[in-house]
């Protein structure tokens, strides 16, 4: 398996406030800069396009499925899951894929 896509997708908890979203996208914006195993990072709030939708994503792009686990096992990501999202989490979905080498579609497993 080559390069490595992960997707996580987050709704808050009802009671989250601004200064706790303003406070995880300091650290998710920090880890970059922190973890090697990182290719590109990109996360946001939802635009607001479509009712339902979940309320906040993360992408992030790795050379391949090892250089993934060493992310998702950093001490600095777990402390950021732990210390600033879990608090206002009310769910979360995630996919890891390989994406297809020209950007089109996706490979196949």
């Amino acid at each position: 398996m080559g390069r490595l896509t992960h997707v996580a997708i987050f709704t808050w908890k009802p009671e989250t406030t601004e200064a706790q979203r303003a406070a995880l996208c300091d650290g998710l914006a920090a880890l970059p800069g922190l973890i090697p195993a990182i290719r590109s990072y990109r996360f946001g709030a939802d635009a607001g396009l479509v009712v339902g939708n979940d309320q906040f994503a993360v992408v992030a792009d790795f050379d391949d499925a090892e250089a993934y686990w060493r992310y998702a096992a950093d001490p600095r990501h777990v402390d950021v899951v732990e210390r600033l999202l879990k608090p206002m989490l009310r769910t979360r979905h995630a996919i890891q894929f390989t994406p297809s080498e020209d950007g089109v579609g996706a490979s196949e497993p």
